[in-house]
């Protein structure tokens, strides 16, 4: 008689958390959201990620190309809501010599210089109509056309985009080409905003203390009363992440003191949690945390 043993196909599923200081996951919605990235990772699928401003979007969209088989390549990115539709053309398609005033040499585009790397595309939903048409040959040939050339070239390259937009329903109303919308979205990750996740506030807002103080060079570092601990973790964070690191790096810049207090942070902030819960404004002298 004959016995033949296989073994059960493993797929290795990466921890995204891990090897990178700057990403923070405690809340059950973002486990699995990194979750969900992790196995994307593996594969060269497009990976379109959603959220508000500030959630964490480009953070994401590295730790996955990190743990791609594209980590030897180049992670370039581009914001695409801070060209016109001139500038977004030639800085991802690249151009020739005489192309355009001021071409003065030929120029590879964004998609050309990260071969065998990602293409991060953040506010993908900003790209102008013609553009997004460009962009779909791009993504459907893989090949790109300089400005100036007839001449299409290879690219190897994985895409990444990120939009704060809803893209999907502006792809029904026009807004947004359906047909680039559906390239695009091989998988969507959709990020919660920081409010929505109260178990990273003080793990992050620790993080950026500790940041911003080697920064500066500070050598100790100041620590968070339990007063202004309480307003980080009140506030509802419209900025997301993002704001909550400008509040704290002004924190510790105005803080001279051993612990940071509600009045180094941005006096907005400190109204608007006031305002909510209608209570007077916490005593500075409260115990640090």
């Amino acid at each position: 008689a004959s016995v033949v043993v296989r073994h059960k196909p493993a797929i290795e599923i990466p921890d995204l958390t891990t090897e990178k200081p700057g990403v923070i996951v405690r809340d059950p919605a973002m486990r699995l959201i990194y979750e969900q990235a992790a196995r994307a990772a593996r594969s060269p699928i497009n990976v379109l990620v959603l959220g508000e401003t500030g959630v964490g979007k480009e953070v994401l969209a590295k730790a996955i190309h990190t743990h791609s088989p594209r980590s030897k390549g180049p992670f370039l990115g581009v914001n695409c809501a801070a060209m016109n539709e001139s500038l977004q053309e030639s800085e991802l398609f690249g151009y020739e010599k005489g192309a355009f005033t001021g071409a003065h040499q030929a120029r590879a585009g964004l998609f050309e210089a990260a071969a065998g790397g990602t293409v991060f595309l953040d506010e993908v939903g900003e790209l102008s109509a013609g553009t997004q048409a460009k962009l779909l040959r791009v993504l459907e040939e893989r090949v790109v056309t300089r400005l100036g050339s007839n001449r299409p070239r290879p690219i190897d390259v994985r895409f990444i985009s990120a939009t704060n937009r809803d893209v999907e329903s502006e792809s029904t109303t026009g807004r947004f080409r359906q047909d680039l919308f559906f390239r695009l979205n091989g998988i969507s990750l959709l990020i919660p905003p920081l409010r929505d996740r109260p178990q990273e506030i003080e793990p992050f807002a620790r993080m950026f203390l500790a940041a911003a103080c080697r920064e500066i060079e500070r050598a100790e570092a100041p620590r968070l009363s339990a007063a202004a601990l309480e307003i980080l973790r009140q506030h509802l964070w419209p900025g997301n992440v993002r704001e909550l690191r400008n509040a704290v790096d002004r924190a510790v810049v105005l803080c001279i003191g051993e612990t940071i207090l509600p009045e180094h942070l941005p006096p907005s902030l400190v109204k608007a949690v006031e305002a909510r819960r209608g209570a007077t404004p916490p005593l500075a002298g409260l115990t640090a945390a």
